[in-house]
């Protein structure tokens, strides 16, 4: 049963940055090397929505309205891999990796609930800015298109001012940093060396460079290694070429890629879509750009009636399948008690 989408307006915003007024929407990334601002939503499996909006404007979150956002109820969740399931697909991935198939792979899993018909994710995104702030959130709302997107994504994909092309690839989650493995630090370095052989296939020969290389970051509830490529975009490479070669994100896929898209599809019972994605914007006036990877991040499915997240954790042969899991939920726990609360409630639950 199709539940209907409410009337809201198509808008798109990241962090201060409100864009109104759309124009047109196209899945051609070429157009992201013409004019005007443009939302974009890059499924993990493909699919593209660019959508170009008329008025940009600076425009803080607004608070939280009473009443705004209806959320799911906490037990309400279900989870594509339960525990039993995940962590026997965690050890089915040591398996490949004992086999000499793939050196990591990301496995991960998807949270339904069920959604009011006229849930708004802008809402969900007001309630996400108080309780769960992060460096790359924001919206994007194009009912008719089927993208309905509230991110709160700490890890940026792609950013890109003139012909410097940036990655900041997350590999490695704790509670704190002394919870980080020696496992984490070797993840990695090795999705890091993805990441420099992915831009390095649009890059200038020699100007791949990792300025940083496993810093510590702090979150709502959790510490992360982050990294940073960049490198300098060939002449003839544009935005095709550059997701064409970059995409779906080194850090939400594994190593060698082509191996751990494989494996993924086989273990992974459902479709990523947005999640593990690339969002974000591009100003094709200015030449600038801030993709996310679409990590802590919830859609709506109107098809299903259904609110999703997704959660996953990097397998390495140091894995321990029960660990895995315990990351996959670490990273759900505080966006699903934002999420299913009142902004009061979720308030004292994520503080």
């Amino acid at each position: 049963m199709l539940h209907h989408a409410p009337g809201l307006p198509p808008l798109a915003r990241f962090g201060d940055r409100l864009a109104t007024g759309l124009l047109d929407v196209t899945s051609d990334p070429a157009a992201l090397e013409s004019t005007g601002f443009w939302a974009v939503c890059a499924d993990f499996e493909g699919r593209l929505t660019c959508a170009r909006f008329a008025d940009v404007r600076h425009a803080p979150v607004p608070a939280p309205a009473p009443g705004g956002w209806h959320g799911p109820a906490v037990g309400d969740w279900a989870t594509s891999l339960d525990r039993a399931a995940y962590t026997a697909a965690v050890r089915r991935i040591r398996a490949h990796i004992a086999a000499g198939e793939v050196y990591q792979a990301n496995l991960c899993r998807v949270l339904s609930a069920p959604i009011a018909p006229d849930a708004d994710v802008d809402a969900l995104t007001a309630l996400l800015a108080r309780g769960n702030p992060a460096p790359y959130a924001g919206t994007i709302r194009l009912p008719a298109h089927g993208v309905e997107i509230a991110t709160a994504s700490p890890e940026l994909f792609l950013r890109r001012s003139g012909r410097t092309v940036e990655s900041g690839p997350i590999k490695g989650t704790g509670r704190t940093e002394a919870d980080l493995l020696e496992k984490d630090y070797a993840e990695n370095v090795m999705i890091v060396d993805l990441v420099r052989n992915d831009i390095g296939r649009v890059c200038a020969t020699g100007s791949v460079t990792v300025p940083d290389l496993c810093v510590v970051e702090k979150h709502p509830g959790l510490v992360h290694l982050v990294s940073t490529v960049r490198g300098e975009l060939r002449a003839d490479a544009g935005w095709p070429e550059l997701l064409g070669a970059a995409f779906p994100p080194g850090s939400v896929t594994g190593a060698p890629k082509s191996s751990a898209l494989r494996i993924i599809e086989a273990l992974e019972p459902v479709p990523r879509g947005p999640y593990c994605g690339g969002i974000g914007w591009v100003d094709a006036d200015q030449g600038t750009a801030e993709l996310a990877v679409g990590i802590r991040t919830f859609w709506i499915d109107r098809a299903e009636g259904v609110l999703r997240f997704g959660s996953g954790a990097g397998i390495t042969w140091g894995s321990d399948p029960e660990g895995e899991w315990r990351e996959t939920e670490l990273k759900a726990s505080r966006l699903l008690a934002v999420a299913s609360g009142s902004y009061e409630a979720s308030g004292e639950a994520c503080a």
